[in-house]
């Protein structure tokens, strides 16, 4: 992985399949669909790489730790996800 710290946390989270899942749940939250028309599993590593660069307005993860803009905007992301991961844990 290239980049500072910003860019890597922005990568490994974009790998996490549980992160994945995550943006599959929001789409469908936002979108009013069911898990039949959108399924877990639908979002790929590019997909989540394509949502943090549009979310936090940039070309490259790398500008992530160039803006803090962008960085605000991933800590944003990562706190809405371990968010989401709470409330499944207490879902279960």
């Amino acid at each position: 992985m290239k980049g500072g710290q910003q860019a890597k946390r922005a990568a490994v989270l974009g790998q996490n399949p549980r992160f994945r899942l995550y943006l599959d749940d929001r789409r469908r939250r936002a979108y009013g669909l069911s898990p039949a028309q959108l399924p877990d599993g639908t979002h790929s590593v590019q997909d989540a790489a394509d949502f943090i660069r549009q979310a936090c307005g940039v070309a490259s993860r790398a500008e992530i730790d160039h803006s803090d803009t962008a960085r605000a905007m991933l800590d944003r992301i990562v706190a809405d996800y371990q968010r989401w991961e709470r409330q499944q844990r207490r879902a279960q």
